[in-house]
């Protein structure tokens, strides 16, 4: 899917193109590539000069040459953004080629993103710059207005986080944890210490293709303090990731903490049955090996009065052990 954005009256525009035709009738700052077929790569190096590598959206590159800028001028940035998805949450690879430098190419202030899914942070931009108009006026402003979302996007993750785990609070902290509760709680944790790490990967990221903007000088006085705001923004957000994994630890401990509890209450009920049930055992016994004929043939009440002895002598220990409270 090739779609261009056209700035109208301050405002940001999408057009879908299906022919190189469409793509000539637009004076674009924004040329997204979502998922891009083979046409569609030819028609941008067709019309803007503009060759996409091979590699640009493969997970297996060298963190190093993530970011780096070509002799014709050309600005490469991978950066990946969170899909913060309830049922599988992930990270997608973005490639960015920034054209600052060369004249000669179409492709001069014209943005290009490359990704095989659709990000939210992309469509919350989208919807922003439709509706604030002067928003954003170049395309070094959307790359930054990108990486501003994708820093809101991740707190606002996190602030979901913090509600969920207000509610696993609640389960464990209410006292009565029982073993499927339990699952449960150590399941919906995994998740959140899961979404945790994708977060604090995710601003890491982040920063350091902010840091390459900055370092690379490409922005002007306005661009760069608010590239530096963006990093205040993203380091502001270590503490949060930081105190979100301690709570998860806490919540983690006090789980298994109450599954030992658990478990040690069944033991115990072992133990005390086994205890009370020493007594009866003697009985049986005694009574089973010192006589040389069976009672029963010589007197008619034999068995009748082992067994009422044996419970007896296990009901003294339970009534004990109840006294004690080690039955509860």
């Amino acid at each position: 899917m090739l779609n261009i954005f056209t700035l109208v009256n301050g405002r940001l525009f999408q057009e879908e193109i299906e022919s190189l035709e469409e793509l000539s009738r637009f004076q674009p700052i924004w040329v997204d590539l979502e998922s891009p077929t083979p046409e569609e790569k030819r028609w941008i190096k067709q019309y803007y000069g503009l060759s996409i590598p091979e590699d640009a959206m493969d997970e297996d590159i060298e963190e190093s040459a993530r970011f780096y800028k070509e002799d014709n001028g050309e600005l490469h940035i991978r950066s990946d953004f969170l899909v913060a998805d309830d049922d599988e949450p992930h990270t997608v690879r973005v490639a960015f080629i920034l054209n600052t430098d060369n004249d000669e190419l179409k492709s001069k202030g014209v943005l290009f993103s490359i990704h095989d899914e659709d990000v939210p942070v992309f469509r919350l931009l989208r919807m922003r710059a439709r509706r604030a108009p002067g928003l954003i006026e170049e395309a070094k402003e959307v790359l930054l207005k990108l990486f501003d979302a994708d820093a809101e996007y991740s707190a606002d993750t996190l602030e979901e986080i913090y509600d969920e785990l207000e509610k696993v609070s609640k389960k464990v902290l209410s006292g009565d944890m029982t073993d499927a509760l339990a699952g449960e709680v150590l399941g919906a944790i995994a998740r959140h210490e899961d979404m945790s790490g994708r977060i604090r990967r995710n601003v890491m990221d982040t920063r350091r293709a902010v840091s390459f903007m900055v370092r690379s000088k490409m922005l002007n006085g306005e661009q760069f303090e608010e590239a530096r705001q963006i990093l205040r923004d993203m380091d502001s957000l270590d503490s949060h990731t930081a105190f979100l994994f301690d709570k998860i630890n806490f919540l983690m401990d006090a789980t298994v903490g109450f599954i030992n509890i658990n478990q040690n209450k069944i033991i115990k009920i072992f133990s005390v049955a086994s205890v009370a049930l020493l007594p009866p055992t003697l009985i049986a016994s005694l009574y089973g090996m010192n006589f040389k004929y069976m009672p029963e043939l010589d007197w008619s009440l034999g068995y009748p009065y082992a067994l009422a002895l044996m419970v007896a002598s296990a009901l003294g220990p339970m009534l004990y052990f109840r006294r004690r409270g080690w039955l509860k």
